[in-house]
Order: C-alpha cells, then structure tokens, then sequence
C-alpha cells in the first residue's frame, strides 16, 4: 500500500485527493508515539485535551502533561513487569476501565507505546460481562477507578492471569480485597517516575488493541487490532468531519472511549492531528447537558449517534443554543431525512452519516463539504478503501441496485487481525471471490450506480441500540440464571429513540406467573449483571419458544411478535 497521503507526519487529506488515494502505511508504526510524541516534541503547549468533571469544572491539560504522564505509567508498568514488546506477538494485556478523562487516555497511550495490548472496557459492565472479557484475554492488569473496586472484587478469584490493579483515589484498606492481585494507587504510583519512556520498537502489523464485540452466537469475542489501526481510520474520520483538521477544530463525543467509535473515531485521531480532545461523559445523557457542554466548550466537530440525536431532538429549545457546528457525524443506524433537516436548523451544519463496525470501521462516510449527501444513503466508500455488495458465499461482486452483503477488500489497514484466540471465526469472517478476499460485515445493503452505499438491515441478529451492537446470546444466557426464566429468546423491538431496544421473550418455569412485577425483576436481573443497555427494556411471557426442528430459536418469528407489541405498548413489561 503506497503514496497515502496519510502519514506518521500529520498530513491529512485535502478535497483534491478524493478522486484517487493510495496507502503508505510505514513498516514502523506506534500508536502511542503518533498520537502524543510527536506534538510533545513539536509544541508541547498545545491544547490536547479539555477535562470536564461531572460539576462541569474544565480542567486543560497539553501534549507535555500528556506525554509526561503516559511515560510515568509506562516506568510503573514496566517496574511490574507488565507489557513487555516481544516482535510479532502480543504483548501483556492491560485493561483500562474508566470513564473519558485524561488518565484514561494516558492509559491507552502508555500501554501500547511499549508495545502492550490495551483493552478498552465500559464502566457500566457488570460482573459477567466483565469476567469475560478479563478472563478470555489472560489480562495482566487493569487501570481502573475506585467505583469499579466492588465489581472487580467479586470477580477477582476466577481471574488468574491478573496480576496488577492501579486503581485511581484508591480507598484506605482496598488491598484486603484481592488476595493474589497487587493493588496499587494510581496517583501514588506514579509521583517521582521520570516523565520520559523509549518506545518500543513496534511494527505496524503489531498488536495494539483488543476490543470486544458482540455476535449473535456464543460469548463476546475479541477483535484484535494492529497499530495500524488508526492510520486506518484517519480517511473515514477526516472525511466525516469534512475535511479535518482545520482551524479551530475541537472534538467531543458522549461515546464512551471505550466503544470503538469513542476511541477510534474521535479520541485517537484527534489527538494525531492535534485536535483537542473534550472528555466528559454524563452519568445519565440528556439533551440540555450536552447543549450546555457544547456550547461552554466551543465544541466544533461532534460525534453523536443517532440515539443522542434522537434524544437531544425532543427538546423543545434546542435551537436556543445557537450552536454553529463546522462538522457533525453519526453512525451506528440509519440517519433519515427529519433528523438530516433538524440538524442543520439546530447545529448549523449537514449531518454526515458513516459506517464501519469493530472489525472493520469507518469504511463509508458522507462529507457535505463536498457533496450533499442523499437521505436513505451512508454515502461513498471512504478513500482508501475498497467496498463493495457482494454475495457471502461466493464473494462474487454484485451488480449495482442489487442486495447482498456490504464487505471490504482485504488488505485494508483499519481491518482487524484476528478474533482473540477464535481462529474459526476469523476464517468463517472472510470470503474469497474473483475479486480478491473479502471481509463480510453481516449486514445487508445495495450499492448504487453513482457509488453510494444504502443500508438494508443486519444479516444475523445483533441489536442495534443506541449506538451500541448488542448479542443476544450473552443476553439469553444471563436470562437463564433467573429461577422463573424456562428458555429465553431476544430480539430487538422497534423504538422511536434508540432504533431498537432490547426484548426479551421467556417462558417460565413452574411456580411462577406472568406480571409487571416479574417482568421487572427480570430485567434487573441482568441489568445488574451485564450493562444497562444491555437490559431487556421489554420483557414478553410467552407459552411455547418457537424452535426449529434442530432446537434452535427461530428469531423471526420472536421479531414479527415483537413488532406487534411495539405497536401496541401496553403490551409489554417495561
């Protein structure tokens, strides 16, 4: 892949280089040396990123305090023996769970400056999907703040690999808890490290990120991404934010760092061209809090999902804010043409719709400082990559107007390596064909004759709510530990707001019956152990499970009931 404008340099892509691009990816490349070092050592008084606290207090931190803190963390981690660079393999697994703030960036940029494998996590995990994630990736350590203690201490014993917890304004007496782990205070680690690290000598098909993602089969599996990765996205992100970086340009998402769109997106890129970077992400999202945020922070390129959209487009005042946007993106469903002409009247700008998933992201991209974009359509394929609607079981390309499966010529850099430890599913991900090999995205979708993709609906049954992608496996199992759940089904169910929410269709077991009381008992079941939007927000009593002659769950039919209770709400058990 050669003559990219795309390089270790900083240089973005002008609206020239639209019509044709080719990669130049560097055999060496470290991601956290791309998005910190190199503005440290150019102008280290450059505004990185702007830290809000839940008081709204505003706390700005440059590329030296970043550059100085990562490598602090990067000697403690060290002096543990934690993430140590061996060539081609992965390094030590190091979890960071906590919120959008500066430490959390720091994290991700120490961990894979020398050469360790960062894996992101969402504070709102429960235990489960915690125990998981940390178990199936042998996680070394984990940088965490003292609100994640009570969760992690009732999931340590079953945690072998984990040998280190730096935990943030860790309490008086937090050791006793985990027998067997070293548990560290995150700030008094690192008082007195020296500010400076080397960088591991890393190559650009390295190891660098794990980031799990959900199926409609079985557990979350890990999608391990190189360092490559963020060069990768940069076409995708600079398209969508019409052209970035320009004058002025300042980033804010209520993603959280620890999706892929919050950390690949947003985070990441625009510490690479030195965009600063606002960090705060609300206990509880609402419109008014994100107009003050916006607004107070002089946010001029957002990131916000449908949902977020959604939400902010039910408040009456919106235009009030007279915030004047220079670029706004949104991905993760559909935008359609009310949400299109209501984000020009409110933000001053043309929403551009893009897409791209954990495995594979920000792969098509609108950009309406080029062209207006074409409601019912996510735009064209971003720039240096190859897309294409093609037929999954042949990998033969299909003619324009017709439906298949949306997919992505490989090699392509922002294309993950592998699923941790699941070699099956790595091969069942790919197709060849004439056309070369092809990683499939499961969902569906036409190409039109002027290059413009349109999105028809997923190809398996991950939901797609708020933003999120959500298994229904994970789910069904945790449905299944509930004493009055029998068998478990779960599907997405319309909704006005987030697309889709999760559904849960149970049968009971003996001794129990139908009610709103039971209904809600069960979701809190797993909202206390998985995440909150992870939680059936529906919850149907059914009789019988419709099963296949094999024993499997036949989820259209789950889908078509489903449909009908969102038309009739009174129908279902919130």
């Amino acid at each position: 892949m050669k003559g990219s404008r795309i390089d270790v340099q900083g240089t973005a892509l002008t609206a020239g280089d639209l019509g044709g691009f080719d990669w130049r990816i560097p055999v060496d490349f470290n991601i956290g040396v791309a998005v910190c070092d190199h503005w440290a050592a150019r102008d280290p008084d450059r505004l990185a990123i702007i830290e809000v606290d839940e008081n709204g207090v505003a706390t700005q931190h440059d590329y030296r305090r970043l550059s100085a803190r990562a490598a602090q963390l990067s000697h403690v981690l060290a002096g543990q023996g934690i993430a140590l660079h061996r060539p081609g393999v992965a390094g030590d697994r190091v979890a960071v769970l906590m919120p959008q703030s500066l430490d959390t960036a720091v994290a991700h940029i120490a961990v894979t400056r020398m050469g360790g494998v960062s894996l992101p996590l969402f504070v709102l995990f429960g235990p489960e999907a915690l125990r998981h994630r940390l178990r199936d990736s042998a996680a070394a350590a984990i940088v965490t703040g003292a609100a994640s203690l009570d969760v992690l201490a009732g999931i340590a014993a079953d945690l072998p690999d984990l040998r280190l917890i730096l935990c943030k304004d860790m309490p008086k007496g937090a050791e006793v808890r985990f027998p067997g782990t070293r548990i560290v205070d995150l700030d008094a680690a690192l008082a007195g490290q020296p500010d400076r690290y080397p960088a591991a000598p890393t190559g650009a098909d390295d190891p660098a990120i794990l980031i799990y993602t959900s199926g409609t089969t079985g557990n979350p599996k890990g999608a391990l991404h190189a360092h490559r990765v963020l060069l990768g996205h940069l076409p995708g992100v600079e398209v969508s934010h019409n052209l970035l970086p320009q004058p002025g340009d300042r980033l804010w998402t209520p993603a959280d760092w620890a999706w892929i769109g919050g950390l690949l997106d947003v985070l990441l890129p625009g510490l690479y061209h030195g965009v600063t970077v606002v960090a705060c992400r609300f206990r509880k999202f609402t419109a008014q809090a994100a107009f003050d945020l916006m607004r107070d922070q002089g946010v001029q390129n957002a990131f916000l999902p449908p949902t977020a959209l959604k939400l902010m487009r039910l408040e009456p005042r919106a235009a009030e804010w007279g915030l004047r946007l220079r670029s706004l993106a949104s991905g993760g469903e559909p935008v359609g043409r009310e949400l299109l002409d209501w984000g020009r009247q409110v933000f001053g700008t043309t929403i551009n719709e893009f897409y791209g998933q954990t495995e594979c992201n920000m792969i098509v991209s609108a950009c309406c400082a080029v062209e207006a974009p074409v409601p019912g359509t996510m735009g064209r394929a971003a720039p240096g990559h190859h897309v294409a609607v093609i037929d999954p079981d042949t990998g033969r390309v299909l003619p324009d107007g017709t439906e298949g499966e949306i997919a992505v010529r490989a090699p392509d850099p922002v294309m993950f390596l592998e699923y941790w430890n699941n070699p099956a599913a790595t091969q069942a991900k790919f197709v060849d064909g004439p056309g070369g090999r092809w990683l499939k995205t499961g969902d569906r979708g036409t190409r039109r004759a002027d290059g413009r993709f349109a999105f028809v609906g997923r190809d398996d049954d991950v939901i797609s709510s708020a933003g999120y992608r959500i298994g229904p496996a994970e789910i069904e199992d945790c449905l299944l530990r509930h004493p009055a759940v029998r068998m478990a089904g779960v599907v997405g169910q319309p909704d006005p707001v987030r697309g889709h929410v999760v559904a849960a269709f149970v049968t009971l077991t003996d001794g129990h019956a139908p009610g709103d009381d039971l209904a809600r008992d069960i979701a809190q079941h797993v909202k206390r152990r998985l995440a909150a939007y992870e939680y059936p927000r529906a919850v149907h009593f059914i009789d019988e499970m419709p099963m296949t002659t094999t024993g499997k769950i036949i989820r259209a039919d789950l889908r078509r009931m489903a449909e009908r209770f969102a038309a009739s709400p009174e129908a279902s058990h919130e």
